[in-house]
């Protein structure tokens, strides 16, 4: 046990969850880097220890269930409680495919990190959650989730409505967990670089860590169910 805050950050080896896994470590804060890949989760977490911070690989895959539990086992054996969690992990698979011609095995996989992937992460560690005072959990949505009509200009049906259903579960966590002091909300961080649109966005990964990081670490009675970017609140 200690008193130092434990931090777990999904899909965190690269792009955007690598960042709040700095950032969070930068604030003093245990963070446990959550990746698939062993190899590459090991890389990123030394690679962020060199900071001279805390950052520890812990092996997940929020698609599978056993790995899932393993992963809440080992932080209930090791720390007993969870202060901040960040659903990070998410995949993007559809782009460039027209809305009409996407088969329905690629929005089921979409969906199988995306949505139930943050089910099953959330679910497994609300225990651990519910021990640690006023634990913030986030959700990693995006810009194009948003219902209120804009063009995007790029077919991303099944990512965009995947994220748009993560902000449904967001709301749902958000007004059941309120009574207890745990703060729920969406962070979109913006039109980042990363390997999720092959490096084309005008955003670095660490300024869209920023809000995501910002949301992760409010204090009790901080503002819960909300979907927000560095310059407010997006439309759902």
């Amino acid at each position: 046990m200690t008193n130092t805050k434990i931090a777990l950050v999904t899909g965190a080896n690269k792009g955007i969850g690598k960042e709040i896994a700095r950032q969070l470590a930068g604030l003093g804060m245990t963070v446990l880097l959550g990746a698939r890949d062993t190899e590459r989760g090991e890389k990123a977490a030394a690679e962020l220890r060199a900071d001279g911070t805390d950052v520890r690989f812990l092996r997940l895959d929020v698609t599978d269930d056993a790995s899932v539990a393993a992963a809440a086992g080992a932080i209930d054996s090791t720390y007993g409680r969870l202060d901040v969690l960040v659903n990070n992990a998410g995949i993007l698979i559809d782009r460039g495919t027209r809305p009409s011609e996407i088969p329905a095995e690629t929005v089921r996989d979409t969906y199988e990190t995306n949505v139930f992937g943050v089910v099953r992460s959330t679910r497994a560690r609300l225990p651990l959650v519910r021990r640690a005072e006023a634990a913030p959990i986030l959700t990693d949505s995006s810009a194009p989730a948003s219902l209120d009509g804009r063009d995007w200009g790029r077919w991303l049906l099944a990512y965009t409505s995947s994220k748009t259903a993560l902000n449904a579960l967001t709301v749902q966590y958000a007004r059941e967990l309120h009574p207890d002091g745990i703060l729920v909300n969406a962070a979109d961080p913006g039109y980042c670089a990363t390997d999720l649109n092959d490096h084309t966005g005008t955003d670095s990964p660490t300024d869209g860590a920023r809000i995501a990081v910002h949301l992760a670490t409010l204090p009790a009675g901080g503002p819960t169910g909300t979907f927000t970017n560095s310059a407010g609140t997006v439309p759902w």
